[in-house]
């Protein structure tokens, strides 16, 4: 809405009298005449109406210009039009709407930073054709003859709505505390368009776009009607904020009001001796705290909530908190128990029927089970497992399999990426929106306190200024302090004792130790190939040929094909990206018999090729990437399970240098340098020049560059790797290594066996060497099947793994000297050849170690 309304200067922005910045142009009371060719001066966010006269700052550079061509060329009328987009800074003839109105410039005077004019509306004006945009955009018009839209119309109409818009005009004007009463006089105008274009322009309310329309709007009923519609919807805003200004503050005094009579009402009740709706709902809490089975100290703290709750008011904010600690407290399951299953075979059967394999968790659950069914009730301590290993191995489903099989409920946390230790031990009540623990939450929706509850990544907590979770975790998982755990929100001591909880971790490295060695870890490794091909049989090929809607009667996967799956697309510890192979070889068989081209199909080698292409992984790849002096095959364990890795060595001119590449950490370098000393100090043993250092320098690379690698373990297999370059012998095809090598040569255990076994029986290892101390890993851990076909040596020191790792030098030809001189030169030729073959070792020496040890 325009800022004045009559052509009284508006104030100076610089302090000085109005009359010192306005000059007046021409006669106020001259009617102008508008011509057909118009300068157009854009305005962002208002709109000018004919006979309005409002203020006006001009502050952009082209439109300066044009009002100053304007004045001093004596044409004092301009058009006024509007932008479209308010934000549009140069705005062209398509950002501004086609109809405006020509103004006569009434006043103008020139500020600091801005032209101010004040203008009085003349006539409205369609734009017919754009003459000239630069600097500003000239206009040919056609001019709007006000008499002519108003032509036609009924006066009986005409009068009735202006009636109309004069009662809702003063309306708007008697709501709106903005809006001075003087404008009602806009109401006794007698011309129906000036009235109607006068209401738009001081409807203030109206948005832009709202006083466009009006404008746009030329025959004078639809104007008329049109701006009826606004000044309605206008009332009606303003009637229900008046509306609901009355009710809120009659609500103040209600409230007050219904106070008093609420205590009036308690005592009436308390005369006739009825109870309230409140009463009741605390006779209800009371009933329940009778019924929960509290500890003696539960129901101390119980009964005196209640006592608070019953003697504040409903309105209060703490009268929620109370009542929602007295439901939490009630609904633990304090002394509800469910039974356990306690059929062992009948477990056993449930385990062997979810997961294929994994005897030593199942052994475990079979263990625990045969001592809660001979011990007394409740005098067995429930056991914290860890399931520990790769992904996909089935860690998670293993733990509602259990759950199924004991009869107990199964309550999933997943500890991944779990920062804040109230997540496990609650806020306390004197936080906005304070809640219990996950542990305390679980327990209230299993509705039993001997449930089973799976803590999944617990090796992912991690701490921040708002706690470590990990030793919250302490007291949960502590048989000597489960007990009495104590939430911060519930700040009662709860038994945690009968909760079996079962733990899984990817790695043990991230575990804090205290919390590590409050749990038996059980070590779930991956399985074998054979393993893949019976649980991919039994479980994943079903699943998927019923999860794509398949008729199993119509798709049969093979042992080869699966194999083939196995071998060829994946490699992997779990079964996961297996599973995966198997749903994509059901939608391209589900895509056949939607398409019509298949009626059967039998899932074999050659169909698993045709539906997935050639095989990702070949056994070859080991054979490819060795048989050179200097590059040997190692044995690594990872998060994800086992896998081989292959240590490069390279030697070239220098002297006293020791490259090491391949983002080693700082425990793999050392081994490098304690192999690279070994060699050194026994280079003549070796057949090597004693003083190949001071010529030599060695480059040891493990690929792949862009994997951080470290541990001990690889200390064999590079001191293997510097020998076999060095000697110019290399690695038998086929054979891998791990161990941890010392200074003096002895070989160490190391972890990770199966996992390592597994991943060389993946890759087409044939033979193995081990640390000897390792025996009884390989033979407690691996079973015979996975052994046949693989040879194991078992090294007690390096001369033990260089024996038996590196192929036996190649002796030269020998020369036959025949020479016409007779037999004596030829016995001495011979002799010489003798000499040189003795300098040949033809085998690594062991002066000290006995002979190694092969299990095959």
């Amino acid at each position: 809405m325009p800022e004045n309304q009559n052509d009284t200067p508006i104030p100076s922005t610089d302090g000085n009298d109005t009359n010192n910045i306005f000059d007046q142009i021409g006669d106020k009371n001259d009617a102008p005449v508008v011509p057909d060719e118009l300068n157009l001066l854009p305005l962002r966010d208002a709109v000018i109406f004919p006979m309005l006269v409002a203020p006006i700052a001009v502050g952009r550079e082209p439109f300066v210009k044009l009002v100053d061509d304007s004045v001093l060329g004596g044409n004092r009328v301009i058009g006024i039009v509007t932008q479209r987009d308010p934000q549009t800074e140069n705005p062209t003839p398509t950002d501004i709407y086609p109809t405006g109105v020509a103004v006569a410039i009434r006043m103008m005077g020139k500020g600091q930073d801005a032209t101010r004019l004040i203008v009085q509306g003349v006539q409205r004006f369609q734009i017919l054709q754009v003459l000239e945009t630069e600097p500003y955009i000239r206009a040919r018009v056609r001019l709007i003859d006000e008499a002519a839209q108003a032509e036609g119309a009924d006066p009986v109409e005409v009068e009735a709505l202006k009636r109309q818009l004069n009662q809702l005009f003063g309306k708007v004007i008697d709501l709106s505390p903005d809006m001075p009463e003087d404008l009602k006089q806009i109401g006794n105008i007698e011309a129906p368009t000036v009235m109607t274009d006068l209401m738009a322009a001081h409807l203030g309310r109206l948005s832009t776009s709202d006083k466009m329309e009006v404008l746009e709007t030329l025959p004078l009923l639809e104007r008329m009607n049109k701006l009826m519609g606004f000044l309605t919807r206008e009332a009606q805003v303003l009637e229900l904020g008046a509306n609901l200004q009355t009710q809120v503050a009659s609500e103040m005094g209600k409230a007050q009001r219904d106070y008093y009579l609420r205590e009036q009402l308690k005592a009436i009740q308390k005369e006739l001796g009825e109870g309230d709706e409140r009463g009741q709902e605390t006779d209800e809490l009371k009933k329940k705290i009778e019924e929960a089975g509290l500890s003696e100290e539960a129901r101390k703290e119980a009964d005196r909530e209640l006592d608070r709750l019953q003697r504040m008011s409903p309105g209060a904010p703490e009268y929620t908190v109370a009542r929602n600690y007295l439901d939490l407290i009630v609904s633990l399951p304090w002394t509800k128990s469910s039974d356990d299953l306690l059929d062992i075979a009948e477990v056993k059967r449930i385990l062997d029927e979810d997961h294929y394999g994994l005897g030593k968790v199942k052994d475990r659950i079979l263990e625990y089970l045969s001592v809660r069914k001979f011990k007394k009730e409740g005098a067995t301590r429930q056991p914290i497992l860890c399931l520990f290993g790769p992904p996909g191995v089935g860690k998670t489903s293993l733990g509602k399999s259990i759950a199924r099989a004991l009869g107990k409920k199964f309550i999933r946390i997943s500890l991944g990426g779990v920062r804040d230790e109230s997540e496990v031990r609650g806020h306390r009540r004197t936080y906005i929106g304070a809640m219990p623990g996950q542990i305390l939450q679980g327990l209230r929706r299993a509705e039993t306190n001997n449930p089973l509850f799976m803590l999944d990544e617990i090796d992912k907590v991690s701490a921040d200024f708002r706690g470590d979770p990990s030793s919250a975790l302490l007291e949960v998982l502590d048989p000597e302090q489960n007990v009495t755990f104590r939430d911060n929100y519930l700040d009662i001591p709860f038994d945690l004792s009968k909760v079996l909880f079962i733990c899984t971790a990817n790695q043990l490295d991230s575990i804090q130790g205290p919390l590590r060695d409050r749990m038996e870890i059980i070590d779930i490794a991956g399985y074998t190939e054979e393993e893949k091909v019976n649980i991919a049989r039994q479980h994943l090929a079903p699943k998927q040929i019923g999860e794509h809607g398949l008729d199993p009667e119509k798709v049969t996967f093979t042992s080869e094909g699966l194999r083939t799956l196995v071998r060829g697309y994946t490699r992997e510890a779990g079964v996961r990206n297996l599973e995966r192979e198997i749903a994509a070889v059901c939608r391209k068989v589900t895509r056949g018999f939607a398409e019509g081209t298949l009626e059967s199909v039998t899932i074999d080698t050659k169909t698993v090729m045709e539906y997935l292409g050639s095989p990702r992984f070949e056994f070859e790849e080991v054979e490819e990437r060795t048989g050179e002096p200097g590059v040997v095959t190692g044995l690594v364990w990872t998060p994800v399970g086992g896998d081989v890795i292959f240590i490069e060595a390279q030697k070239m001119d220098g002297a006293h240098n020791l490259q090491l590449t391949g983002q080693l950490g700082s425990v793999m370098q050392e081994s490098a340098r304690t192999a690279l000393s070994y060699v050194r100090a026994h280079a003549a043993d070796f057949g090597i020049d004693p003083k190949f250092w001071n010529s030599t320098e060695i480059h040891v690379h493990v690929p792949a560059g862009a994997i951080p690698k470290d541990g001990p373990s690889a200390g064999v297999t590079m001191t293997t790797a510097m020998t076999s370059l060095l000697t110019g012998r290399p690695v038998k095809p086929a054979l891998a290594m791990t161990g941890e090598v010392t200074l003096t040569g002895k070989v160490l255990p190391v972890g990770g066996i199966k996992e390592k076994v597994l991943a060389a029986k993946r890759a087409g290892i044939k033979t193995i060497i081990l640390p000897d101390r390792n025996r009884k890993d390989l033979e407690e851990d691996i079973p015979e099947e996975l052994r046949q076909g693989m040879t194991f040596i078992y090294a007690k020191n390096i001369t033990d793994v260089l024996e038996n790792a590196l192929e036996a030098p190649q002796k030269p030809k020998r020369i036959k000297v025949e020479n016409k001189n007779g037999a004596a030169e030829n016995a001495a030729a011979n002799q010489a050849q003798v000499a040189v073959d003795a300098l040949l070792p033809e085998s690594i020496p062991q002066p000290s170690a006995p002979p190694a040890a092969a299990s095959q």
